[in-house]
Parts: structure tokens; C-alpha cells; sequence
């Protein structure tokens, strides 16, 4: 096979996956080298998510190359992908899973408990904000866009007197030690596909998926589709405040769904 072009983002956590998978396929005896593609998410930091789209925001012009066949294969984090794809793509696999809570980083290390009153939380995410309103109406929820870098420096600059991230990506970049709390799911739960990375590829490409597919974790595949499967149904988004924890039973996954009205985020 010749050598594959993995298609990412430019953000450091973003390559860091990339590279994982590069990795997982050479010990497979698969070479690859990493292709960068700037998406529309990465470009405007500024604006809102639910202005700019939210949903496909990080993913399209990877699938867009994937269908001009610029890159080979598009390496995602699962919580970003819409759970509908275009025609002609599909997630060949799914490796396995890490941990899927929130994660609460704050000045002065401060617990979500121990936050005063009007204390600035930044997310750029309406799950987020409306389980943390819903948990403490008196903290103020505020947009906040940029990389993981980017949003930590925030919190030390006073910025923002706490932040919330995904624990799985501070835990692949080193910095799980700048965490404050791990948000429990009774007070937060994960977005759909949450800590999962995701490869995508051409469907016709069967030689391909085939060699990616080495790389699938049976459990997280499981899980993640499961989870994406009940946001389908419940037409959402990573932004809409949905939420699936999975309890597995004998002869199967059994699901159970968690919907948060949007206007918790409001104050209503």
C-alpha cells in the first residue's frame, strides 16, 4: 500500500491525534504523513459557534478533501462530528476511548462548589452552559473561542475565572495537571462520542478501511455509535445540551438519554 495522507486540523491537540493514528498504522507495517487543513472553525476564532454553524464547523473541508481526494483518510474527534456524513464517506474506525468528563480549570484551583458568586465560566458550548446554569444559576456563562493553549492562558490572564474542557484532550497534551475538578456527569454530562477519535475515509476505498480498521476499538465503537445514534433521533448537535450515558446489559447497550432545555443556558 502506498504511503497515506492523513488529513487534520492545525491545533496542536488536533495533530497530536493525527499523529497517533500514524503511529497506530505503522505498527501495522501502513506508512502516512500528516496533511493540514485549515476549517472554517479554525479560521474564525472570533465569532460564535452557533453563528459560524457549530455543526460540521471542524469537519467539512476534511471531508471535502477526502471527496477531492487530497488526503486518504480524516482523523476527528468524535464529539465534533455530525451524526449525519456526506454521501460516500464513513468513520472506518474508532479508536479507543479515554476518559469522557468535563473537566473544570480555575484560577486559584478553586472546585465548581467553591466558586463565588458571579464567577465567569468560559465554554464555547451550549451543553455546557446549560448543565452549569442549570447546577449554579448565579455563575455567568460566557462564549470563549481558541485552541487549549490559547483558553488556559485565558484563565491565568483573568480572562475568565474558570473554564471547562474535555478531560481527554488535556490528558493527551500534558496538561491534566491544570485541572481544578473533574465535573461529575450528575452535574455535567459529556457530549456524544466524548474522548472518542474517529477516522474517516472514501467507502469505495476498501483496501483502505480494511487497514484502518486495525485500529478500531470494538467497545468505544460500540458506545460512540450508540450515543450518535441517539443524538440523530433527538435531531442534535455537539452544541444542543444532549447527552447519552451508557449502561451495557446482557445482549446489548442499553440507552439512556438526558435532554436539557436550551433554556436553562437563558436563565428562563
Amino acid at each position: 500500500m502506498k504511503s497515506l495522507r492523513i488529513g487534520t486540523r492545525g491545533s496542536t491537540l488536533a495533530r497530536w491525534q493525527a499523529e497517533f493514528v500514524r503511529a497506530g498504522l505503522a505498527r501495522h507495517g501502513v506508512a502516512a504523513e500528516l496533511v493540514i487543513v485549515s476549517t472554517s472553525g479554525d479560521r474564525d476564532r472570533q465569532s460564535s459557534l452557533r453563528v459560524i454553524g457549530g455543526k460540521g464547523v471542524f469537519t467539512k473541508e476534511l471531508e471535502d478533501a477526502l471527496l477531492e481526494e487530497r488526503i486518504d483518510l480524516a482523523v476527528h474527534s468524535m464529539k465534533d462530528m455530525p451524526t449525519t456524513l456526506p454521501a460516500g464517506l464513513a468513520i472506518a474506525a474508532i479508536c479507543e476511548r479515554e476518559d469522557v468528563r468535563d473537566a473544570l480549570i480555575s484560577r486559584g484551583g478553586l472546585k465548581l462548589d467553591q466558586l463565588p458568586s458571579g464567577a465567569r465560566i468560559g465554554t464555547s458550548s451550549l451543553r455546557r452552559q446549560a448543565q452549569l446554569r442549570h447546577y449554579r444559576r448565579d455563575l455567568e456563562m460566557l462564549d470563549m473561542r481558541g485552541n487549549v493553549d490559547t483558553r488556559l492562558a485565558k484563565v491565568a490572564q483573568g480572562n475568565y475565572d474558570a473554564i471547562i474542557l474535555a478531560k481527554a484532550g488535556l490528558d493527551r497534551l500534558g496538561k491534566a495537571g491544570q485541572i481544578s475538578e473533574i465535573v461529575p456527569p450528575e452535574i455535567c454530562l459529556p457530549a456524544a462520542g466524548q474522548g472518542a477519535i474517529g477516522i474517516e475515509t472514501r467507502k469505495r476505498d476498501d483496501e483502505l478501511s480494511a487497514a484502518v480498521r486495525k485500529l478500531n476499538h470494538d467497545p468505544s465503537q460500540a458506545a460512540v455509535e450508540a450515543e450518535r445514534a441517539v443524538l440523530a433521533g433527538l435531531e442534535g448537535g455537539c452544541q444542543v445540551p444532549i447527552d447519552e450515558r451508557l449502561a451495557r446489559a446482557i445482549g446489548g447497550i442499553r440507552r439512556r438519554g438526558d435532554l436539557t432545555s436550551s433554556r436553562a443556558f437563558s436563565g428562563a
